[in-house]
């Protein structure tokens, strides 16, 4: 009876202690979220999280919750090291033709950070991957000095063994190449494909890779960058990863629609430093290769010169929302059009206000979405948002002729923005992102161009056919909407 009794108390014991560290921990975490000043909504469904599911209200809040911003991701000394390297441009922005507007948005990428323009570029669009491979392949093949590429995605299909067999072949040659991939991004790939490149001379690393016990510090923030600096002459950035599906779809889509750019010129700079920090922070040596002037190097044939350009980068580590802020910035400042593509479309309440106010004083907004994407979960939770943009008078098209990848952002006849920054709450908050941002009416035209293409293969969405959606569903997008912050 008492061993009985002892054992009882000595359990009761154990509860008390357990229940008394799960409630110390959900009451420092509230007060984490508390002092830290996060928007009132999100830091109340964390609250409410943490009080009505303790433990797995922890659990997410460890996964999903934490906040890494103001995090250095290069040392100051380090990053002085690295702006002495890149040629500082003073350029007069008055005297270069560009709308106040284009002021504006210029002055807030050098604002958010210090992010120089860069007259006198030249820009390739490719807006399919046969075309991209097939160029970019050609420009590795004529490395002679240096390979820098980043990648979300790296695939051990055709097209990632053909593209590490040119790396490879240029290791051997003496070039110096390195690839940073992102583990979670490329997970599903062996780590005997990446092996062979090092053995090869190829310096392979994956970004934030992710072990035990770092598992809940690291798979929130992901590198989804797409960003090669070749020869420290050539750049290329957009929206398209190494695999096969870029060129052919893959097993879900009968194409793959999606934009990348080729750009020659002193951006190529913007782009060698934001290689450069990428690589240090993950451990790498600094990268000091000065970038040879470039101001005179010729496009290829069907390229648009004299292109104002600016590179922006956000991530969690970020003081500021870059990117986001620069959206919204160019959308507020719209006069005639708002054009978007975006594969989801799950927008910040800032955004979304914006949007819909340039929509209410008349600037024509279109958002262009795929009808159906490669998650059927993301397409669910955009959908929840297509009826408030429908009501303030925004035109929302269903793309129809398959995967549509594209990121890009066009605002009047001046401004475009493409690069790796889906129109979603992740994107904007909790990965590490890359846009070109241009100032060029050659450029938009073209880019608008491009858009009224794939606006023929798309289908408007009509608001009273939209409202007969089956009420089923729409319990479904409302509640995948409330996860669009973790999606």
């Amino acid at each position: 009876m008492l061993e009985t009794l002892s054992a009882i108390f000595a359990q009761d014991w154990v509860y008390s202690v357990l229940a008394f560290i799960a409630v110390a921990c959900t009451i420092l975490i509230i007060l984490v979220i508390l002092s830290e000043n996060r928007n009132p909504v999100k830091s109340l469904a964390w609250v409410t999280v943490l009080l009505l599911l303790p433990v797995v209200g922890q659990i997410l809040y460890l996964f999903f919750g934490r906040n890494i911003k103001n995090t250095r991701m290069i040392s100051r000394r380090n990053r002085r090291r690295l702006k002495r390297r890149e040629r500082r441009i003073h350029v007069d922005l008055r005297k270069c033709g560009l709308s106040e507007r284009a002021v504006q948005q210029i002055n807030l990428g050098r604002s958010l950070q210090d992010a120089q323009y860069y007259p006198d570029n030249t820009v390739e669009v490719f807006t399919d991957g046969h075309s991209k491979f097939e160029a970019f392949e050609a420009d590795l093949l004529a490395a002679r000095e240096s390979i820098n590429i980043q990648y979300y995605i790296f695939e051990d299909d055709s097209t990632g063994r053909r593209i590490a067999s040119i790396l490879e072949r240029k290791a051997a040659e003496g070039v110096d190449v390195r690839l940073i991939y992102d583990h979670v991004g490329s997970f599903s790939v062996g780590s005997g494909f990446f092996r062979k490149m090092q053995k090869a001379g190829v310096k392979a690393y994956p970004f934030f890779r992710v072990t035990f016990p770092q598992l809940a510090t690291r798979i929130n923030w992901r590198n989804h960058r797409k960003l090669s600096v070749i020869d420290s002459r050539i750049g290329w950035l957009g929206g398209m990863n190494v695999a096969d599906r870029y060129i052919d779809g893959g097993k879900k889509f009968d194409t793959w629609r999606d934009t990348h750019v080729r750009v020659t010129g002193p951006i190529v700079e913007a782009l060698q430093y934001s290689f450069a920090v990428d690589w240090n922070f993950m451990g790498g040596s600094l990268i000091e290769v000065a970038c040879p002037d470039a101001s005179h190097t010729k496009g290829r044939q069907g390229s648009v010169a004299g292109v104002g350009a600016q590179l922006l980068t956000s991530g969690p580590t970020s003081q500021w929302a870059n990117i986001a802020f620069a959206y919204q910035k160019a959308i507020a400042n719209a006069s005639r059009r708002v054009y978007i593509q975006t594969p989801y479309f799950l927008p910040t309440e800032a955004l979304l206000k914006a949007l819909q106010s340039a929509a209410l004083a008349h600037v024509d907004v279109r958002i262009m979405i795929p009808r159906r994407s490669d998650s059927a979960m993301l397409s669910h939770a955009s959908a929840s948002y297509i009826s408030e943009c429908l009501r303030a008078g925004i035109k929302i098209y269903f793309y129809d002729a398959g995967m549509l990848h594209a990121k890009m952002l066009i605002v009047d006849d001046e401004i475009v923005s493409i690069g790796s920054t889906n129109f979603d709450f992740r994107s904007f908050e909790c990965n590490f992102e890359s846009n070109l941002f241009f100032y060029s009416k050659e450029l938009a035209a073209d880019m608008l161009e491009v858009f009224r293409a794939d606006q023929a293969l798309s289908e408007r969405v009509q608001p009273a056919v939209w409202r007969r959606r089956p009420r089923h569903i729409k319990i479904m997008e409302s509640a995948l909407r409330l996860l669009s912050p973790v999606l």
